[in-house]
Formats: structure tokens, C-alpha cells, sequence
């Protein structure tokens, strides 16, 4: 009798069953045809390996941004912070630490409340007196400085005789190594005390005789901070944390306006 003809379609569906080349018998095994790859199953193979790179790469690129916006490390150049930090050594910048914002900006967005001032709050702190800064130069914000913090937003900094009084307070500076303090020619400093504006700062470089800072160019504006200088991690011989000198004389001479700053 002659094979019954397949259907249409029908022969497609064998194609794709399990075929067996032989009947299986006492002595022979089953010989298996394996069914042939969908032709689709390598192109997912590949998409899904590439789409778990991205996702790879995009979760580091995240992890970098957010460590990036905590900490920075930098280079010093110059010898501006001698003989507290020296040219060539590579520091961590706490970048968190003077993190702030403008409670009222929200507020600002609402019709009739564009002209609200700002309330800039601190959750950590502002910078304090005796904090060593790294800054965008206000001359040209593609450079970055590092200095000193000696004058707070109210106080009023004078200097005379070589020395420099805050709030009418000589201020103790051992880390100068006993040097003298004076001011540029022709600089604000020479006509007598200069009070430091609300929303900045008056930062000066521990090497006194050679360091561009505010005696020259004029307060420093917060926003100008970028961090206070953290961690030298190289040269390994000079390893640690940057040293810090709190003015203990001075702690209650001036107090910051409590909208500019708290602490929890």
C-alpha cells in the first residue's frame, strides 16, 4: 500500500518533532536528531548580554557621580599653604561637609513670591574659622585655591604690626611658624578693619609673604567653596588628615545667623 500523503503544513510540523533515523531495537540505541536553534535564539543570546554591560556600566557611571559629588581629590601647587601643606602633595576634598540650600527657593516659584530672599541652610556646617578651603578663584574660576579661613560672615578682620586681630582679638596663628602677616600695597586691609560681607569669607595662606588671597582680591563668596580640604594620601610619607586649628578665643566672639547655619 502507498504512503498516505501528508497534509499541507503537515510536513513543516514533522520537521520540527523529534525524528529518529532507525526503530530502536534489542541492539541498537536510539539515535536522536537534535531540533536545529530557532534563528532568533542567538540575537537575544547577544542582546541580553549587551543590555546586562549597560546596565553594568550605567551603575558604576552612578557610583562615580555620587562618590564624585561627595569627595574630590586635588593637587597643590604652589607653596601658598606653607609650611602646613607643601606643593605636589595630592589631597581629598570633603565636598559634603558644606553641602547647603535656599529653603525659600521652592517658595520662589509661586506667583507674587519671585523677589523672596534667600534662606540658605547648613545641615552639617558652614565653613568655620581655622578651616583650610579649596575654592574657585574669584579672578578666574577655572583655577582652584587653597587657603585659609580666618574671618567669618560679621566679623571685622584688621591687620597691624604684622599680626592680624579678629573682632578686635589678636588672633594665635602657630601654624606660621612665627612669620608676619601684612597687607598688599594698595589693598583694602591698609585703610584700617574691613568687615567681611554676609554670604562670604576672608581666607588667607599660611605663607603669608607669598600667597594670593584676600587681602589682595577681596572677600571670598560662598559659593565660590568647593570643599574643605580633608586627607592628603600622597606622598604616603605625609598620609593623614589635613591639620585643623580651632581659634578657641574666638569661639563666641561672633555667631553666624541662624538661618545661615545649623547643626543637628
Amino acid at each position: 500500500m502507498e504512503d498516505t500523503p501528508l497534509r499541507p503544513g503537515q510536513h513543516d510540523e514533522v520537521a520540527r518533532s523529534v525524528q529518529y533515523e532507525r526503530s530502536p531495537g534489542d541492539d541498537q540505541p536510539w539515535t536522536h536528531v537534535a531540533e536545529p536553534l530557532q534563528p532568533g535564539f542567538r540575537v537575544n543570546q547577544v542582546r541580553r548580554v549587551v543590555r546586562e554591560l549597560l546596565e553594568t556600566a550605567l551603575f558604576i557611571l552612578l557610583i562615580f557621580f555620587i562618590v564624585r559629588g561627595m569627595v574630590q581629590n586635588f593637587k597643590i601647587e604652589g607653596s601658598s599653604m606653607e609650611p602646613t601643606m607643601h606643593s605636589g602633595q595630592y589631597i581629598l576634598v570633603n565636598k559634603l561637609v558644606y553641602f547647603h540650600f535656599d529653603l525659600n527657593a521652592p517658595l520662589r516659584l509661586m506667583p507674587g513670591q519671585e523677589d523672596l530672599p534667600q534662606r540658605i541652610i547648613y545641615p552639617f556646617h558652614q565653613p568655620r574659622r581655622g578651616d583650610i578651603v579649596v575654592f574657585e578663584y574669584p579672578n578666574d574660576v577655572a583655577k582652584d585655591y587653597i587657603k585659609r579661613v580666618i574671618g567669618l560672615p560679621g566679623d571685622s578682620v584688621e591687620i597691624r604690626d604684622g599680626k592680624v586681630f579678629v573682632n578686635g582679638q589678636e588672633l594665635a596663628q602657630p601654624y606660621l611658624g612665627g612669620a608676619s602677616t601684612y597687607c598688599m600695597i594698595n589693598s583694602a586691609c591698609q585703610t584700617g578693619p574691613l568687615v567681611v560681607p554676609e554670604g562670604h569669607l576672608f581666607v588667607m595662606g599660611d605663607n603669608r609673604a607669598n600667597s594670593s588671597d584676600s587681602r589682595e582680591w577681596g572677600p571670598l563668596a560662598f559659593e565660590r567653596v568647593v570643599g574643605k580640604a580633608w586627607f592628603v594620601y600622597y606622598p604616603l610619607s605625609e598620609w593623614g588628615l589635613v591639620p585643623h586649628y580651632d581659634y578657641a578665643s574666638l569661639a563666641d566672639a561672633h555667631q553666624p545667623p541662624a538661618e545661615l547655619a545649623f547643626e543637628p
